[in-house]
């Protein structure tokens, strides 16, 4: 496969069904839906967790979270195991970073960088300590704020944003051209449509409040009711605050970061083309996780349903099937080797035992036979979640809880769980025993919780924690967490 340069653009919290492309009736996506006509979109894509830090280590490193020991927003990724960024840098290829990272701390070469352009890693190398308490579900109150601060105009974010798309644009204008030994991989971190939602008004106004859908099962008698999700969201209190004009407020702000986003990633592919770069350069697009945007109820992410743990899959350039569409699992993991083949470097002895697989590789027709697996250790979970794909099944197992199981053929939005109805036994026992065979979720709950047990020790225990507060998401370089 022609080695060529490549653009990794991650977005943060974009779900997947809020894209043109992906068949949303409503959303303006151009830029991003063109990407998608001129490559190959995954269907079944998924974070590997679905809340940023660990997502984002399993993204870095190939790893799956229980290896990487990257359990929650205070446990972040430094440098070990090791990237795809390393792996290029071995073997003389730049990697550049523009952007949000969420790792411990800037440490360009420690992280797997030639260089961090304006990054973003977790609050003060501590990230969010109050998701370390899993024992007794702290309330969040500053999740409340999600509704009411929603709507239009201008935020931290969108600034930066703003800042990360100019800065990549100026970066392939003045080094993407220059003659290099080997093609580089500069890696785009944006952090729209993550909350606060509110969005420019420029895009804002492509959506009547009036007009946006309302979401699925948000009704409280429609609402799911199993104790996982029964505790997230008395944890994670996002729907407290709201009433039904703020849930139109809330989605059109949301559909107008995700328009925003695309707008930024339009400039980015514009200037490729306008620096004669694009014949020579794939782009892959995705994002960390997914956001509920009030689907039954829930907001943010940290669940497994679709709208969370399911996320945008783009990958356009030479050698990629056009037009394309592939519906093998696949997860932000597989990245790692995507990376290092689309770039012509050599697979490392060492990681011959990584659950990935290059997605160049799948867009061609080369299916691996595996389980892919996303688990959640982290705010709002009573107990480790674990989910799979078992063919049109998905599987999703709680330590010392019922599971679910959903059709997802016959039950796209996942309304109906099967997962305590005795007809499915059988499916549930063979879902159980290829979980199984990826990760032992009992003994990974423990060691997740006697790591964050030994970090919460370390910072002076739960009062100190408690006392101290939290903050509701990581500020942009150059301005400051506001704690609750």
């Amino acid at each position: 496969m022609k080695p060529t340069n490549l653009i990794v653009i991650l977005s943060d919290e974009h779900n997947k069904r809020v894209l043109g492309c992906y068949g949303h009736p409503m959303i303006r996506t151009p830029n991003l839906d063109r990407l998608a006509a001129r490559g190959t979109r995954f269907t079944n894509a998924y974070t590997n967790c679905p809340i940023c830090v660990p997502a984002r280590a399993s993204f870095a490193t190939g790893q799956y979270v229980h290896r990487t020991r990257c359990w929650d927003n205070a446990l972040a990724y430094q440098g070990s195991p090791p990237s795809w960024g390393h792996r290029l840098m071995e073997q003389g290829h730049r990697s550049i970073s523009i952007g949000k990272l969420h790792y411990k701390e800037s440490n360009p070469q420690v992280n797997g960088f030639d260089e961090e352009i304006l990054p973003l890693h977790i609050v003060g190398g501590t990230g969010d300590l109050l998701g370390l308490i899993r024992d007794e579900l702290p309330r969040r109150p500053g999740s409340a704020n999600l509704g009411p601060e929603a709507g239009r105009g201008e935020s931290e974010y969108t600034q930066y944003d703003r800042k990360i798309a100019a800065t990549t644009c100026q970066w392939l204008k003045e080094h993407g051209a220059q003659a290099h030994d080997k093609p580089w991989t500069l890696y785009v971190g944006f952090v729209s449509p993550h909350f606060p939602l509110i969005a420019p008004p420029q895009f804002h106004d492509l959506y009547a409040e009036a007009q946006v859908p309302w979401p699925l099962m948000y009704d409280a008698a429609e609402r799911p009711r199993h104790p996982f999700i029964d505790a997230m969201r008395k944890c994670l209190c996002y729907d407290d605050a709201f009433d039904a004009p703020m849930v139109r407020r809330a989605i059109t702000a949301y559909f107008g970061l995700v328009s925003f986003l695309d707008d930024n990633v339009g400039k980015i592919l514009a200037e490729l083309e306008a620096s004669g770069l694009a014949e020579n350069t794939r782009v892959i697009y995705s994002s960390d996780h997914g956001d509920n945007l009030g689907t039954r109820g829930m907001w943010g992410k940290s669940t497994m349903y679709e709208e969370s743990a399911g996320v945008p899959m783009i990958v356009a350039g030479p050698d990629v099937p056009e037009g394309n569409t592939c519906d093998v699992p696949v997860t932000l993991a597989d990245c790692f080797q995507t990376i290092v083949q689309a770039v012509g470097a050599r697979a490392h002895p060492q990681d011959t035992h990584l659950p990935g697989h290059s997605l160049l590789e799948i867009a061609q027709g080369h299916t691996p036979r595996r389980t892919i697996l996303s688990e959640y250790h982290a705010a709002g979970a009573i107990c480790g979640s674990y989910m799979i794909r078992h063919g049109k099944y998905k599987y999703i197992y709680y330590v010392g809880l019922p599971p679910m199981l959903f059709d997802l053929d016959a039950d796209p939005n996942e309304r109906n769980d099967l997962g305590r109805d005795p007809q499915y036994s059988e499916t549930i026992i063979e879902c159980e025993a290829a979980l199984r065979k990826v990760v032992d979720p009992e003994a990974m709950d423990a060691l997740a919780k006697a790591d964050q047990a030994a970090k919460i020790a370390e910072v002076g225990g739960k009062e100190a924690i408690m006392s101290r507060g939290t903050f509701r998401y990581s500020p942009p370089p150059g301005a400051k967490a506001s704690y609750y």
